[in-house]
């Protein structure tokens, strides 16, 4: 289950692809989580995934 809060969101989702996961596609499928909605989420504090460093930036 993924945070709600999305500062606690943005922290938990950076780490873990640091950590754990090559892409948000790979991510989100672990999580069973949809890339739309995350991103969604993470865009209404000014944070959008950056691909080429694989974060929330």
């Amino acid at each position: 289950m993924l945070p709600n809060d999305p500062i606690i969101l943005l922290s938990y989702v950076n780490t873990q692809l640091r950590d754990n996961y090559p892409n948000l596609e790979e991510f989100c499928r672990a999580m069973d989580a949809e890339p739309e909605a995350l991103c969604a989420a993470l865009a209404k504090i000014d944070y959008y995934y950056d691909a080429k460093a694989n974060q929330f930036v």
